[in-house]
């Protein structure tokens, strides 16, 4: 099968995140699409277990992550201000997890600001339903089993650093204004 790189151009023009910085960041999410779609092929003819085929199988899952974490977080934004509905399911469980929405998105904001590159992700637990944030150190590394992807902010320097520099508060900020709620709803049902 061969992944075609999704468009995400609607969200040009978006507040707090300029066209340079959005340009170069569909640009490398372009990459782990072809770079997935490389493997893939290349896994048809590599002979198993030759150092070849081993990192190919290795490479696959950075490649394959960084394409879907990207997916998930461009898909979970939205260049108009937004608030969570508060008569949604997944408000209603973000209060019952973590005590009120607003200790919640403290909590996503501090996570996001630990030191490192990665991802914050919002997941909920398929057993269970529990609701965690996690930090997910690289696209490969950090994902916990069986937990359903609700909410992605990337925190890799790539997504902020043309326009905040070194100031990441500021962008998670920018971030939390513009998440999709609909869409994070949706994949909370």
């Amino acid at each position: 099968m061969i992944y075609l790189q999704k468009d995400f151009s609607n969200l040009s023009g978006i507040k707090g995140l300029s066209e340079t910085l959005l340009t170069n960041h569909f640009s490398l999410y372009g990459g782990y699409v072809k770079n997935t779609n490389l493997i893939i092929e290349l896994l048809k003819t590599a002979k198993a277990n030759s150092p070849e085929y081993n990192e190919l199988k290795r490479r696959l899952g950075w490649e394959w992550n960084g394409m879907k974490m990207h997916e998930l977080y461009f898909e979970n934004i939205s260049k108009k201000f937004e608030q969570i509905n508060n008569e949604s399911e997944l408000y209603k469980s973000i209060e019952k997890q973590f005590g009120s929405y607003e200790k919640w998105i403290e909590d996503f904001k501090n996570t996001g600001m630990m030191r490192g590159i990665g991802w914050v992700v919002l997941v909920k637990n398929n057993e269970t339903g529990e609701l965690m944030n996690l930090w997910i150190g690289e696209h490969d590394e950090g994902h916990l089993c069986d937990q359903k992807i609700l909410l992605v902010m990337d925190v890799w320097e790539h997504a902020y650093m043309t326009d905040y520099g070194i100031k990441r508060a500021d962008y998670i900020n920018t971030f939390v204004e513009h998440i999709n709620w609909k869409k994070v709803e949706d994949r909370f049902l």
